[in-house]
């Protein structure tokens, strides 16, 4: 017996040898893969916290004007900027032992797995905290072992390289509430329209208990399986020693008001502008299209909501609402290029196409600044007269040319350039063109900023080549701004959603004309609003003169299909263009002037209350008073006097013959009479 009780003993004991012996080798590989694991995740580094994000567009005064979230809502917060309830209720009905546990929480998950033996199915979950982020950052929701194999690993990684308040911080922003809302910040403003660091206890016990099942326990669906959920939070909180009892029940009593997220249904904002801002991300900073739509940026612009509106009011009060004529609008600063309105069209919605940056159309008239400004620099001044009479151009190659005026009107006399501005005159303008050689206008129009191609033939001195309402905006623009250069600056900053600055405009300076013939043609331009310029036709701007109570500097232009007004003051650019889309003649009377209309009534709007500014010359510019016709020096016997600016050393000498004075007509009275008395001898 004894023999026998001893065989069973040592079998006994080497039983146990071998099973200690496994129990240590298996317990030495779990320790070494976990280290290895741990040593993995340091060496692979920290993984990306953040998840796609709203890019959010805002108006220079901080306005949301837009945003882009491809369906779901997305905002990025601190954990310092979020209620402290939040992160006790989510905590406490999520993973009370979060800041105890290094990603997995082995007492829970053998406690679920208990219940579910016991139950025969799946009643209780066991990830904490860290895993739904992983799972919420890298992973899609099919249920196979691979996937939570990817999972634990995800896991690791982002305890062995994050600190517990980033993981929880994360979280926080990336959980899903339902209704396409995502994280903590998205879900306050949606449910109760507030920020997340302001929601009370109540609120902050609703919303933690959404994610188990966003769409079961949402209580826009289903109060009173929600308000069973939020007590569920809340005893949740009590047993985690975040509330007592009595706070609990009173915030499980307390009345919750919802906003349905009406209030973030917001309309949305210039969405020609918008467009034209997610292309200059695009293609002038380099953002690619996924980070534009969902990378969290922050792209603060130059948009004057109030100009903005202004600008749309004016369109819709000015063009009848039965005509299928289109519009196009954009109002700069000439000192900074900065766009304050743009209007591409008249309803977004029936046609995205943006006809202030996409379009090109024939600009008419408005091109002639440009020819005057080169004439300007080849010896031409404001008074440099030519014939204004009907002229038919003979061309290199034997071919002819018979630019008309409009109506047919022609002075059939000579003309000062500051008349043949102000009265179009496209006679003058032609002889201008050919005489300083086609080339000329072409290489002016294109340091100006006029990215189309244009063709070097005579009829571009009348703006026969199509060119874009942005490029002419420009344009006008630097000679505003005194020659300096510009560009359309839509963008004043990007950042990301924390804060970190990616992009800011810096300001430009280069002069690129001479600021005195720059001066000289603006100058020039005021002049089609001066009726002492009226000679054989009325100024252009003639019908809206009576509405301006400020200095405006501009051109129109017209063609068979399109209309256009382009004007400033020393603060404010705008041009703007009328047309049908399929070039369409304009034939109908009001339609002609639609341009024109719109453009003074937005001008006036948009500056009422600013400072009347001047245009003050600069150094190397000397006024004097002329007498409009001739463009000789104003005697004191003429009629109208008007006054001209010219650069120093230009400036007529000689007085008007046509007015002299009572002294100077007696003396040719006398020398008349001894001449005639000489011939009769």
């Amino acid at each position: 017996m004894e023999t026998i009780a001893i065989e069973r003993w040592k079998r006994t004991f080497k039983y146990m040898r071998l099973f200690l012996l496994f129990a240590f080798v298996a317990s030495l590989l779990c320790t070494l893969t976990i280290a290895g694991l741990i040593i993995f995740a340091k060496w692979k580094g920290p993984p990306p916290l953040a998840v796609p994000q709203s890019t959010i567009f805002y108006a220079e005064d901080g306005t949301k004007i837009g945003e882009n979230h491809y369906g779901g809502k997305r905002y990025w917060i601190k954990l310092s900027d979020m209620s402290q309830h939040a992160i006790d209720a989510t905590i406490a009905v999520e993973d009370r032992k979060f800041f105890d546990h290094y990603g997995f929480d082995v007492k829970r998950i053998a406690g679920a797995i208990i219940a579910d033996i016991k139950a025969m199915a799946k009643v209780q979950g066991a990830s904490t905290i860290t895993q739904q982020y992983a799972r919420n950052l890298f992973l899609s929701y099919e249920k196979t072992w691979w996937r939570k194999i990817q999972e634990a690993l995800y896991t690791i990684q982002l305890e062995a390289n994050y600190e517990k308040n980033d993981i929880l911080e994360g979280y926080l922003n990336t959980i899903y509430y339902g209704h396409g809302v995502y994280g903590i910040e998205a879900a306050a403003n949606f449910y109760f329209g507030k920020s997340a660091r302001d929601l009370t206890v109540a609120e902050a016990a609703m919303l933690a208990g959404i994610p188990k099942g966003p769409s079961y326990y949402s209580p826009l669906v289903d109060m009173e399986r929600a308000k069973k959920r939020q007590r569920i939070v809340l005893h949740s909180m009590v047993e985690a020693k975040f509330l007592s009892e009595k706070e609990a029940e009173k915030a499980a009593n307390e009345p919750l008001h919802f906003s349905n997220g009406e209030h973030m249904k917001t309309k949305t904002i210039a969405p020609y502008f918008q467009d034209a801002v997610k292309q200059m991300l695009k293609t002038k900073l380099g953002f690619d299209e996924e980070t534009i739509e969902m990378g969290g940026l922050r792209v603060y612009t130059t948009l004057d909501i109030d100009m903005q509106a202004i600008a749309e009011a004016k369109i819709k009060e000015t063009i009848h609402s039965q005509s299928n004529i289109q519009v196009a609008l954009v109002a700069m600063e000439p000192k900074t290029g900065e766009v304050k309105a743009l209007v591409g069209g008249r309803d977004y919605e029936k046609s995205p196409f943006n006809r202030v940056t996409q379009a090109e159309r024939q600009p008419g008239s408005t091109f002639k600044p440009f020819l005057y400004y080169v004439a300007l620099q080849h010896g031409f001044t404001p008074s440099t007269l030519l014939r204004s009479e009907p002229t038919t151009f003979t061309l290199e190659d034997g071919s002819t040319y018979a630019p008309r005026n409009f109506n047919n009107y022609y002075a059939n006399d000579t003309i000062t350039l500051a008349q043949a501005i102000a009265l179009s005159d496209n006679v003058y303008a032609v002889k201008t063109h050919l005489l300083l050689g086609q080339d000329k206008l072409v290489a002016i129009a294109k340091q100006l900023g006029i990215t189309s191609k244009l063709k070097q033939v005579p009829s571009l001195a009348l703006g026969t080549s199509p060119v874009k309402v942005i490029d002419m905006a420009r344009a006008y623009s630097i000679i505003a701004n005194g020659g300096k250069k510009v560009e359309p600056v839509f963008i004043k900053k990007v950042t990301n959603f924390e804060g970190k600055v990616l992009y800011e405009q810096q300001s430009n300076d280069e002069q690129i004309l001479d600021p005195a013939l720059a001066f000289v043609t603006t100058h020039l331009m005021t002049g089609m609003f001066d009726p002492t310029l009226n000679d054989y036709a009325s100024v252009t701007g003639q019908s809206i003169i009576s509405r301006m109570t400020r200095p405006y500097a501009g051109k129109s232009g017209t063609t068979k299909t399109d209309s256009w007004m382009i004007g400033f003051t020393p603060q404010l650019v705008t041009a703007v263009w009328t047309g049908y889309d399929r070039d369409e003649t304009i034939d109908r009377t009001d339609e002609k002037q639609y341009a024109k209309h719109i453009w003074v009534n937005f001008m006036e709007d948009s500056l009422r209350g600013r400072k009347v500014a001047t245009f003050e010359p600069p150094e190397g510019v000397i006024g004097v008073y002329v007498d409009p016709h001739s463009g000789e020096l104003a005697t004191t016997a003429c009629p109208t006097k008007r006054l001209s600016y010219y650069v120093v050393g230009t400036e007529p000498t000689d007085y008007c013959k046509d007015h002299p004075t009572e002294k100077k007509k007696k003396k040719k009275e006398k020398d008349s009479w001894f001449k005639r008395l000489f011939d009769w001898f």
